[in-house]
């Protein structure tokens, strides 16, 4: 690991001036990604501005919704009574990611932040473009049984790893974010993650030094019709094959509204317009559930070794209609 000052953040404008000034630190939180990647070399921030104190880990009702803190941690959030009974696909998501160790330790910002676990990305002899941009893609050409089917360009092939982030995105969420300026910007979480184009090595739309403060989520009717599905090689401790968050509002037999976004198919949370537009209006059966299906997985371009994700991928989605119209029972 390569030596680093430590700055203790006192508040929220102190912190993001000290980052701010110096275009290689980095914020720290729980540090369950970040302080890996600085073992690995494949992180190097000279000085490491600490957060984790700050007054940012409340999770209250607002006016239209409720309003998650930054330094929530995950496992908190997940079980949270206000999480649980409005928004279970969030709790879900979260709940199948990592550990519980890991869980009470990383924070909601910190979630939104980490980076993909290509090894390609993780090895700093491979080339990378994410990593060291100009280097290559080893992944394209190499064993790219993990990584993207969707959003992909020759630059690179990684996909976004993480679980609380894909339920957000069914959620409609927006962040929140101060800047250098001392001043508050809205993201919809939409707009906050990248693909990579040509500029790879950017994970998000933040601005160096921009502070996530806070997770927006708006009321919806969800609650009794979501489900979180996650398809890995085992059953803890292994990221996604393919994820889906799925949520339904129905009117009678029919359905009324539709989420559906796929997890570890591309550089970002992939919501799935196609399955949605596939779903709205139609009745909640299986045959509706294939159709949509198949609507989400037909522009997916499948790489040399991942083509299993298109197939996993439609019967994930089907799956997590079926038990999202079941309530979330399995």
């Amino acid at each position: 690991m390569r030596p680093f000052k430590y700055t203790e953040g006192k508040d929220e404008t102190s912190a993001v001036r000290a980052v701010v000034v110096n275009r290689e630190s980095k914020f720290l939180a729980g540090g369950t990604n970040l302080i890996d990647l600085m073992k690995e070399y494949v992180e190097r921030p000279n000085e490491l501005v600490d957060v984790s104190q700050l007054p940012l880990a409340q999770i209250k009702n607002t006016s239209n919704g409720i309003s998650i803190g930054a330094l929530a941690k995950n496992g908190a959030t997940a079980n949270h009574p206000l999480v649980r009974q409005n928004y279970p696909l969030l709790s879900m998501a979260i709940l199948a990611g990592a550990s519980g160790q890991l869980r009470n330790m990383a924070t909601n910002g910190g979630n939104l932040m980490q980076r993909t676990r290509c090894q390609y990305f993780y090895d700093i002899a491979m080339p990378c473009n994410k990593r060291e941009p100009g280097t290559g893609c080893g992944a394209l050409e190499g064993i790219n049984r993990i990584h993207a089917i969707f959003g992909w360009s020759d630059k690179c092939v990684a996909t976004y790893p993480g679980d609380m982030a894909n339920a957000l995105y069914a959620l409609d969420a927006v962040v929140r974010v101060k800047g250098a300026n001392g001043q508050e910007r809205t993201i919809p979480i939409q707009d906050f993650h990248r693909l990579p184009g040509n500029e790879p090595q950017k994970d998000n739309n933040l601005e160096h030094g921009e502070l996530i403060i806070g997770i927006d989520l708006p009321k919806n009717n969800f609650a009794n019709k979501s489900y979180y599905l996650k398809v890995r090689d085992r059953a803890s401790y292994a990221f996604a094959l393919v994820s889906v968050a799925a949520a339904l509002e129905t009117d009678g037999s029919n359905i009324r509204q539709a989420r559906v976004v796929l997890g570890s198919v591309a550089h970002k949370p992939w919501r799935s317009g196609e399955a949605e537009k596939a779903l709205v209006g139609k009745p909640a059966t299986d045959a509706t559930f294939n159709a949509a299906a198949e609507a989400a997985l037909k522009e997916a371009k499948p790489l040399a070794h991942n083509g299993y994700k298109v197939e996993l991928g439609k019967r994930a989605i089907v799956l997590a209609l079926q038990r999202a119209m079941n309530g979330g029972a399995e």
